[in-house]
């Protein structure tokens, strides 16, 4: 099925090129100082997983692409024709839909499940950011994931504290780096094949990995989703980051005490706004999915 031509949207060459300056633009606030730090040789224990775990690449963020059902007009658009998911259109250049790999449908279909499974599933608020605490859980001082940066508490004392606190992560990715010691203290046991039985929005990963199912949707998603899904994602990092046994102040990132009630109930009021922001953006994903599908 493809769109009607009231569907479609048409964009003369000077607004889409604008669209595309201020995309590049908002996107470079992000990708100029990680790149910057990059030829310098430096670290950032908080930023850096954006790039690294997620393995988009800076460039690739930065490009503009309008989405499904708008057409390009003028003659800069037939630039977009050296990708195979673009044709000429109505006059202009524009995505086609078509065009996305049938050998992927199953894992859209996974998708828009997941996507649907979790906006409809009731969150839960009650982790606490735990998931960090567990991935360092008696470990020795060496053996952290980000070793540059000191831990907030001894080893002896942030086990205690792990102890203390019920852990209930819902999120795979993040359960499958709990230490050997720290997997049994998680009220679930994530797995892969689990992961539409138990992702709920009021998880910090499953919002954060709104950022990836939208690049993996690339070029068809448009550059404007991508980039709020990749500002939702880098807001929740620091927050991830500071709740967790880090000392992170060496980057100018002040500790959420969840050892604390007064902690605990300020990770809860950001977990809350996090996972009502996202909503919009997993419902935009799906429609993606589904408009794809159907195409």
């Amino acid at each position: 099925m493809n769109a009607s031509a009231t569907d479609l949207v048409q964009l003369p060459e000077s607004e889409w090129l604008g669209r595309r300056s201020a995309h590049e633009q908002r996107v470079r606030a992000w990708t100029d100082p990680h790149q910057a730090r990059q030829s310098r040789g430096e670290k950032h224990p908080v930023e850096d997983f954006l790039w690294e775990y997620y393995s988009y690449r800076p460039s690739w963020l930065r490009r503009w692409h309008p989405g499904p059902d708008v057409v390009l007009l003028g003659a800069a658009a037939r630039d977009y024709l050296r990708w195979p998911e673009y044709h000429e259109r109505d006059g202009g250049v524009a995505v086609n839909c078509a065009a996305f790999d049938p050998k992927r449908r199953a894992s859209l279909v996974w998708l828009a499940g997941l996507l649907r499974a979790t906006h409809e599933r009731p969150p839960s608020f009650g982790c606490f950011g735990l998931h960090e605490w567990a991935m360092v859980y008696r470990l020795d001082a060496g053996e952290v994931r980000h070793a540059r940066l000191p831990l907030r508490y001894s080893p002896e004392e942030t086990a205690r504290i792990t102890e203390s606190l019920p852990i209930r992560c819902s999120h795979f990715d993040a359960f499958r780096f709990f230490t050997p010691a720290a997997r049994p203290l998680n009220r679930l046991q994530p797995e892969r094949t689990t992961t539409n039985q138990l992702e709920q929005r009021g998880c910090l990963h499953a919002n954060m990995d709104l950022y990836k199912w939208a690049f993996k949707l690339a070029p068809f998603t448009s550059s404007e989703l991508m980039a709020d899904c990749f500002e939702l994602a880098r807001e929740i990092r620091e927050v991830d980051m500071r709740a967790s046994p880090y000392d992170c102040t060496s980057l100018g990132l002040a500790a959420i005490a969840i050892e604390t009630p007064e902690g605990r109930a300020e990770y809860e009021r950001l977990q809350r706004a996090f996972a009502e922001r996202s909503q919009p953006l997993r419902a935009r994903l799906r429609s993606l999915c589904e408009r794809l599908l159907a195409a």
